[in-house]
């Protein structure tokens, strides 16, 4: 007999994406960044719009967050780089 479903942990893959009883997507709460956070990877962008993996270690290390969680901010800064320099 399965346990009670209050008494079951919550399913967490990668502990990116939960998944509730009815097989709907959970998104992971979104990342707030702290101001230091942001004035650090904003800086580094302005010095390249793409870091090495041993960069992306080393930001990510000083900065407390995870690698995942730099490369996702530089992959959505280029992107919104992009589509401003699109209008001009």
């Amino acid at each position: 007999l399965p346990p009670p479903e209050h008494e079951k942990p919550p399913p967490i893959t990668n502990g990116e994406l939960r998944i509730n009883g009815k097989g709907k997507k959970l998104r992971k709460p979104r990342t707030i960044y702290s101001s230091l956070q942001l004035q650090a990877l904003n800086q580094r962008f302005q010095q390249t719009q793409y870091l090495a993996l041993p960069e992306r270690a080393e930001l990510a290390a000083q900065l407390g967050l995870t690698q995942t969680q730099v490369k996702i901010w530089f992959q959505n800064k280029r992107s919104k780089y992009k589509k401003i320099m699109k209008q001009g």
